[in-house]
Parts: structure tokens; C-alpha cells; sequence
């Protein structure tokens, strides 16, 4: 009798490689400056000088962290004058994605807070 996806399964998945990316999202999201930046711009755009006076942190490391977001496709980016503008990107999804945390830490927030091994 011959093998089958059928009879056999689904073709194994490398699954440390498939998991790769949805990784780097959540490494993306591992920074409480990058997910205050994400949740102040559900408010609307914001320039960086904005959101470095909301943050308390300097224009460089602001800077840096909407790098890492544009770099993973959580933020857009556009031109206004000297300055950029940034807002964000998949707004719906992002948006539905910060809930989804919330809700799980409502779940599990002890246990995330003390997990020493992250």
C-alpha cells in the first residue's frame, strides 16, 4: 500500500524555522517602551518628538524603537516636512493583538511576573 499524506499525515515541518518570524514578532513586542509607543498610537499619528515627550525617553531611543516596529511591519512611516510621522500599520490587527495580551495577563499575570526563566 503506498504512504500517503492521507494515511501518514501532513509532510513534517521544520517548526523551529516556521516559528521563526511569528519569534521575531513577539521579540518585536518584548520591549513595555515599544508596546507604550503601540498603545499611544492607537490614539492617532504621532511625530517622534510627540512621543518622546509622552515616553520620557530620548529622541535616539525613540527613535530606535520605531525602527524596530517599522522593521517589523507593526508601524508605517511618512514624511511631513522635516519631521516623519508615524502611525500604525494592520491598525485592526495590532489593535486585537494588545487586547489578546491583556486579556491572557488577566489569566496569567501572576505567573508571567514571577516566571524568573524570561
Amino acid at each position: 500500500m503506498a504512504m500517503t499524506e492521507e494515511t501518514t499525515g501532513p509532510a513534517p515541518v521544520a517548526e523551529a524555522g516556521a516559528m521563526a518570524a511569528a519569534a521575531e514578532l513577539f521579540h518585536s513586542l518584548g520591549d513595555p517602551s515599544r508596546l507604550v509607543i503601540l498603545q499611544h498610537l492607537q490614539l492617532g499619528e504621532h511625530r517622534v518628538v510627540d512621543l518622546t515627550a509622552h515616553l520620557g525617553l530620548s529622541q535616539s531611543t525613540v527613535s530606535k524603537h520605531l525602527a524596530c516596529l517599522r522593521n517589523a511591519g507593526l508601524v508605517t512611516v511618512r514624511p511631513e516636512g522635516r519631521a516623519s510621522v508615524y502611525a500604525l500599520a494592520h491598525t485592526d490587527e495590532v489593535v486585537a493583538l494588545l487586547g489578546a495580551a491583556e486579556r491572557i495577563l488577566a489569566l496569567t499575570g501572576d505567573a508571567v511576573t514571577l516566571c524568573r526563566l524570561h
